[in-house]
């Protein structure tokens, strides 16, 4: 990706960000950065409401919350000796807790980018695909982690087969078959759960970027469009 410079206080954004119009022009900073924050405020508002919705999760094949590494292997197995309805059960209660718990993003995502700075904007631009997932975790991962924990603890409880799971993947982990930190059901979800919703987020920004001008917003089509 082209690196963006600064002149006289002006950016030339570009053009594999932008259109080549607005490429060979100047925009301020403070438009630059304002054409990013209505794309990351549209592109978290649209992931939170088709993920925090029923089959957000499960029926997106993009972020839908499988059974980690050597144990997506084993469930396998379980199916081969008729017992895939209780790992089915489980895969769709992990995902029922991602879909339920990804609605409290909503507020913290949408603050983290009235509050983002210009620097912050010129870091999504300068930044590759995964920019935009880099500003949201680093702002707000922590904190809904926090949030979406107990959410995915009241609904994966429900389940029977939740109950194994940290045994057997502790188990797992201490020979080497699993991450440690996907040896934990709920802490998995929901760092799953997170890594879905930023990824999302940076596939709705994105569309943005490519059609600005179906979003009807003026910001968006001085910055991004042609």
């Amino acid at each position: 990706m082209k690196r963006r410079e600064f002149v006289h206080g002006a950016i030339v954004v570009p053009a594999l960000l932008l259109s080549r119009t607005a490429a060979a022009g100047l925009l301020s900073e403070s438009d630059a950065a304002s054409g990013v924050r209505a794309a990351l405020e549209r592109g978290a508002a649209s992931a939170v409401s088709m993920l925090g919705r029923s089959d957000g999760f499960l029926g997106n094949p993009k972020v839908k919350i499988e059974l980690p590494g050597f144990l997506h292997d084993a469930a396998k197995l379980l199916k081969a000796t008729g017992q895939g309805r209780r790992v089915d059960e489980l895969v769709t209660a992990m995902n029922r807790a991602a879909e339920a718990a990804v609605p409290e993003a909503k507020g913290l995502l949408l603050g983290a980018v009235k509050s983002m700075s210009v620097e912050d904007a010129v870091k999504i631009v300068r930044g590759g695909d995964n920019s935009v997932t880099q500003f949201f975790s680093t702002k707000t991962r922590d904190p809904l982690g926090v949030k979406f924990l107990p959410i995915v603890a009241r609904a994966t409880q429900k389940v029977s087969l939740a109950q194994k799971y940290d045994a057997v993947a502790g188990k797992a982990a201490g020979l080497g078959l699993l991450k440690k930190e996907d040896a934990n059901l709920n802490g998995y979800v929901t760092g799953r759960a997170l890594d879905g919703l930023y990824f999302m987020i940076g596939e709705e920004e994105r569309k943005i970027r490519k059609d600005p001008v179906s979003t009807g917003s003026a910001i968006l089509k001085k910055v991004f469009g042609g």
